[in-house]
């Protein structure tokens, strides 16, 4: 208690300071969140790039204005900083890094790893650790427990740790950290109490769970239970064809029912940071424990052979019209992996993409948020979108609904149109426009 006591109260009078370890589309709006409710963060970022935008007062994240980061630089409550001596000064470190995939599809925890070694080189007694990135089921209590422990340091006595998922839906504009439910999980009673009560500091609710190991499945669940649902209507849009219905006259009828239904759309595929992954995190670790988790494979199975059914389905459209793919111009519109933002990691549209050059195809994209992306190491550049690059067109596929985009434009000018995302349902009926 003699640590947990004097670090509850610096919670209390805000007078903590807090040590972000990774300023990405989880770390930095997190940080500055922090710093609008009177918190002093100090920023921990090892890219050098970033760090010279952020001194700037200059935001890489679609979420956080320009203004925001200016103000909480001009009040002194934030300072971006790749010197990782400083995390001494810190009584609290949160962990906000990578966990990305290997090729072979088990996690790879080396950033947590390097984070993690950075922050326990240079504790001091009485510091809370929060691990914020999405990972497998024990990580918390199996690697970064025994990291921190090292030297003979005690849980619950000379730290405390904890695991809160982020909860971050990038582009969202309803649901941002201080509205969406926290939920918290320690390694030991108090080390709860501590994340709880830090975080209640910035968020309307908190939500603690009995141990980290509970919260880091919370994430999984809430993941894999989209990817599973996302699953499911993107077979029923391929059983819809196959009848020659309009699934998306089916999913809005069936939305009506005021019980027993949830909405969810079919795509090109599935994409971003969380959705193709989480579920793999979760499948890995059942895997190391003798159990198959089918459900969770099966919708991985089905949601990645969507975009290669795109494609399918767009070389149907082609032969309607007496084309061959091979050949063909196809322009993609929109390749972030959800509309309105700038993140293109894992999109759908970049494996279609590549599926359509494989073809054959002769292959343009244009999206207003991404001007340029690498797909195997080959760089894109995104084209205007001219009347001329329409009209030229044998196919206009769209693979994100980016709402500043004008459909009726493209419809009008294009002489065949596939729609991925139902982004032109409220211009009516068209015989260009074929829906996935």
């Amino acid at each position: 208690m003699k640590a947990f006591a004097p670090l509850s109260q610096r919670i209390r009078q805000k007078t903590a300071r807090v040590g972000v370890l990774g300023l990405g589309y989880v770390g930095l709006p997190l940080a500055l969140e922090f710093c609008r409710k009177g918190f002093r963060v100090l920023g921990f970022e090892v890219s050098p790039a970033r760090l010279a935008r952020l001194r700037r007062g200059r935001s890489y994240v679609l979420d956080i204005a320009d203004d925001r980061l200016e103000e909480a630089l001009g009040l002194g409550l934030f300072e971006p900083t790749d010197k990782f001596d400083r995390l001494s000064a810190c009584d609290i470190i949160i962990i906000c890094v990578q966990t990305p995939l290997r090729k072979t599809r088990d996690p790879d925890l080396s950033h947590i790893f390097a984070a993690t070694k950075e922050a326990a080189s240079r504790m001091r007694p009485g510091q809370l650790v929060v691990l914020e990135s999405t990972t497998f089921p024990g990580t918390t209590d199996e690697v970064v427990r025994p990291l921190l422990e090292a030297g003979g340091r005690r849980l619950g006595k000379d730290f405390f740790l904890a695991f809160s998922p982020e909860r971050v839906d990038p582009g969202n504009s309803r649901w941002n950290i201080a509205n969406t439910p926290k939920v918290v999980g320690g390694a030991e009673p108090n080390s709860t109490a501590l994340a709880a009560e830090l975080y209640g500091h910035i968020v309307d609710q908190v939500v603690p769970v009995s141990s980290t190991k509970a919260a880091e499945v919370v994430k999984l669940l809430e993941n894999s239970f989209r990817a599973v649902n996302i699953a499911l209507v993107n077979e029923m849009a391929q059983i819809c064809h196959r009848l020659e219905l309009d699934v998306w006259e089916i999913i809005s009828a069936a939305a009506t029912k005021p019980f027993g239904f949830m909405p969810f759309y079919p795509g090109p595929g599935i994409g971003g940071h969380c959705i193709p992954k989480d579920p793999q995190l979760l499948t890995w670790k059942m895997k190391t424990l003798d159990f198959e988790p089918r459900f969770i494979e099966l919708a991985s199975s089905i949601n990645g052979a969507m975009p290669r059914y795109t494609v399918a389905r767009i070389a149907e459209v082609l032969n309607k019209r007496r084309r061959a793919l091979n050949g063909s111009k196809i322009l993609v519109l929109g390749v972030a992996y959800k509309p309105d933002t700038t993140d293109y990691r894992d999109s759908p549209a970049l494996d279609v993409m590549e599926l359509l050059r494989q073809a054959g195809a002769r292959v343009s994209y244009h999206d207003p948020f991404v001007p340029e992306v690498r797909i195997d190491g080959a760089r894109w550049k995104g084209a205007a979108l001219s009347d001329g690059l329409l009209r030229s067109s044998d196919c206009v596929a769209i693979m994100t609904a980016h709402k500043s985009l004008d459909y009726r434009r493209v419809i009008r000018l294009a002489s065949c149109v596939f729609d991925a995302r139902n982004a032109t349902a409220d211009i009516g009926v068209s015989a260009k426009v074929f829906r996935l």
